[in-house]
């Protein structure tokens, strides 16, 4: 059957993309699974309110009876926020089967990517990107998130990878998959709440028309694949480094303790870790999501104007 039976696509959307303005995807994963309602709620919508306050159209993505819908509505993002985990977190391999039956899911980095592409977003704002999980040397633990950068032509801007994975071994598997990491203004790879990880990115580049620059080279060289844009969080908001991986070498105890592996690892440790820290991280969380829409705003007007 045709594609348009399982992707919905929004009209402001639509035109958006037709006339050459700038739009920027936002995954709904944060919505259902990153946080608690009714802050997942208030933070989905402040982050398409930065979208527009900076200039560009903001394209909130998830499945939704049996449709992929790029441009959900606040209604849409309500529904999501209070049914929250009953939602599928739905990566690739999901894809087929929800569809098919008509379901709900919310789409993680790599879902988001797929219908992004499919719709002709190429520029997309999240927290943070899935990774290599700690001990995936034996577990095999490897997010899907780092094979649909290698293959879908979707530019991710994030703070880093999700701090409580391997980052070294992340970066290792971003290289073999020829996905440029390029850190925004720093030339070390952030951590997702902690602004400094101790590994460097592949470039630095200070300004979101540099960025801008190397994706519309990438889409006119037909480049496969996406690139990752890492970018800090704000200072002020950032959680020390120490107390961050002491949280996270407690929380990744407890989750081996009780025998939590797979897709349920990630929401399980970021919500074991806003207990630790007192909520500290959910608001830092919430800041560095900000951040990312505001820049991915930024890049996607840029992208615009050097298509012409």
């Amino acid at each position: 059957m045709k594609l348009q039976n399982y992707l919905w696509v929004s009209q402001e959307v639509q035109d958006a993309i037709r006339e050459n303005k700038p739009v920027v995807a936002l995954e709904s994963t944060i919505i259902s699974h990153g946080m608690p309602y009714p802050q997942n709620v208030e933070t989905a919508l402040r982050v398409e309110k930065t979208v527009r306050d900076n200039g560009a159209i903001p394209a909130t993505i998830a499945i939704l009876g049996g449709k992929l819908c790029v441009g959900i509505t606040p209604e849409q993002i309500e529904y999501l926020g209070k049914k929250g985990l009953k939602v599928i977190k739905a990566s690739r391999r999901d894809l087929p089967v929800l569809l098919s039956r008509g379901e709900d899911g919310a789409t993680t980095v790599a879902t988001t990517m797929i219908a992004a592409a499919m719709a002709g977003v190429r520029i997309f704002a999240t927290g943070g990107v899935g990774g290599v999980h700690r001990g995936a040397e034996t577990t095999m633990d490897i997010s899907a998130d780092l094979e649909e950068l290698a293959q879908t032509d979707v530019t991710v801007i994030c703070a880093g990878a999700k701090s409580i994975l391997d980052l070294g071994l992340t970066l290792e598997y971003l290289e073999t998959k020829g996905v440029t990491v390029v850190g925004y203004q720093t030339e070390e790879l952030p951590a997702f709440y902690c602004r400094k990880s101790g590994f460097p990115v592949d470039y630095r580049l200070d300004t979101p028309a540099e960025i801008a620059a190397a994706v519309l080279v990438k889409e006119q060289c037909e480049l496969k694949g996406g690139m990752l844009i890492t970018n800090p969080i704000p200072e002020e908001y950032a959680m020390p480094e120490k107390e961050m991986d002491e949280c996270i070498q407690h929380a990744i105890s407890i989750a081996n303790e009780q025998g939590i592996k797979g897709k349920n690892i990630t929401p399980f440790l970021l919500d074991r870790i806003k207990t630790l820290t007192d909520g500290k991280s959910l608001e830092a969380n919430i800041k560095l999501v900000l951040n990312n829409a505001k820049l991915g705003a930024e890049i996607a007007i840029e992208l615009c104007k050097q298509r012409g």
